[in-house]
C-alpha cells in the first residue's frame, strides 16, 4: 500500500484532514505523518488486528523493533513514533479507542551525527568566485551571504529586494514558521551583493521582487541554487560535496569558535530551542578559534566590525526606518 493509495484507512483520512485543515501543518508534515501511519496500518492488517484500538503496547514495541530491523536509524523511528502518538491522542479524542498504546514507547538511541562543516581556508576558497560575467557575480553573492549571515536556503530563495539594508548591513529573513529574523551581514558580501545589484537588472522580469533570480529573469528555485554550489564547490577543488546547509554549519561553528556566545548564535540561527544549537558545542574550540582568527576574512578587526550587544539592541522599528 501506498500514500497514493484510494483504499487508505478512513480513521487515517479523517486525521490527515484534521492535521491538514484544522491544524495546518505544511504538506511535507502531512505527508510524512501519512506514510508513518499507512507503514503501521500495513502492520496492524498483518496481525490481523480489526481495529485500532486492539494494538497493545507489546504490539507498539514490537512494531518499533519490526522498524529498526529492517534498517531504520533511531531519529527516524523516533519521528515515527511521533507521528503514530499524535494519531492515537486523535483516535482517543474522537471516542475511537481509550488508550495511546505507543505513549511510554521509545526509539533506539542514535549516536549524535556531528554536522559537516568547512574549514576556515576551505571557506574562504569556496566563496572566492572569480570572474566578471553574470553568472559568476550572482553566484559569488550567493556564497557570500550563505556563509556570511548562516540563512537557509529557503531563507535565502525567499528574499526579496526590500528585505536587504546595503547601507545597514543587515539581512531580514522569513525562517522557520514564517517568523522573521534581522541578521548582520558581512562587508564582504555587501561588497558582493551591490555587484549583483548592478547586474541583476539586466536579468529581472519587470516588476519581479526577487533578490535572485535565474537567467529566465524570475526568482531562483532551491534546486537551482544547490546546483549553483555543487559547480563551484568542484571548480574551487572543495574534496566534498558542498550543500548550502554546510554553509550554514560552516558559519555557525566559525562564529561560536571565535565568539563562544552561543545564544548570539542561536538568534543569529533562527533556532527556537537552545539544544539545537549546543549540537556545535560538541566541536574542538581551541582548533577552530585558531583556524578561525588566523583565517577568516571577518575575524579582522575592521572599523565596520559589529558588535552582538549593539547589534541585539537594535529594533525592528530602527531596520525600517533605515530602509
Amino acid at each position: 500500500m501506498s500514500a497514493d493509495d484510494t483504499h487508505i484507512d478512513p480513521c487515517i483520512e479523517k486525521f490527515v484532514h484534521h492535521i491538514s485543515y484544522e491544524r495546518r501543518l505544511s504538506p511535507h508534515t502531512v505527508s510524512n505523518y501519512q506514510r508513518e501511519l499507512i507503514r503501521l496500518d500495513e502492520f496492524r492488517i498483518g496481525r490481523d488486528l480489526d481495529s485500532w484500538s486492539q494494538i497493545t503496547s507489546r504490539h507498539a514495541r514490537e512494531f518499533a523493533g519490526q522498524c529498526f530491523r529492517r534498517g531504520l536509524s533511531g531519529q527516524s523511528i523516533s519521528r515515527m513514533l511521533a507521528a503514530v502518538r499524535t494519531f492515537y491522542r486523535y483516535l482517543m479524542r474522537e471516542k475511537q479507542v481509550q488508550i495511546n498504546p505507543f505513549e511510554n514507547v521509545t526509539a533506539p538511541k542514535s549516536s549524535k551525527k556531528l554536522p559537516k562543516f568547512l574549514t576556515a581556508e576551505q571557506a574562504m576558497k569556496l566563496v572566492e568566485v572569480s570572474g566578471d560575467d553574470t553568472i559568476s557575480i550572482r553566484d559569488r553573492a550567493i556564497l557570500e551571504l550563505f556563509y556570511s549571515s548562516g540563512i537557509r536556503l529557503q531563507e535565502l530563495v525567499g528574499l526579496n529586494l526590500h528585505d536587504v539594508d546595503l547601507r545597514r548591513k543587515m539581512v531580514r529573513v522569513t525562517g522557520k514558521g514564517s517568523k522573521e529574523r534581522i541578521v548582520p551581514v558581512g562587508s564582504k558580501a555587501i561588497e558582493a551583493l551591490k555587484n549583483w545589484y548592478r547586474r541583476r537588472q539586466s536579468w529581472a522580469a519587470q516588476g519581479e521582487t526577487a533578490l535572485f533570480v535565474s537567467n529566465r529573469g524570475s526568482r531562483m528555485s532551491t534546486r537551482t541554487v544547490q546546483n549553483r554550489i555543487e559547480v563551484r564547490a568542484v571548480e574551487q577543488g572543495i574534496p566534498m560535496r558542498v550543500h548550502p546547509h554546510m554553509l550554514r554549519h560552516s558559519f555557525a561553528t566559525h562564529v561560536l569558535a571565535s565568539s563562544s556566545d552561543i545564544r548570539a548564535v542561536q538568534e543569529l540561527l533562527g533556532h527556537s530551542s537552545l539544544s539545537t544549537t549546543q549540537i556545535y558545542t560538541h566541536l574542538d574550540y581551541g582548533h577552530l578559534s585558531k583556524e578561525y582568527d588566523r583565517a577568516h576574512p571577518r575575524a579582522k578587526k575592521t572599523d565596520d566590525q559589529w558588535s552582538w550587544s549593539i547589534f541585539r539592541s537594535e529594533s525592528e522599528t530602527n531596520f525600517k526606518a533605515h530602509m
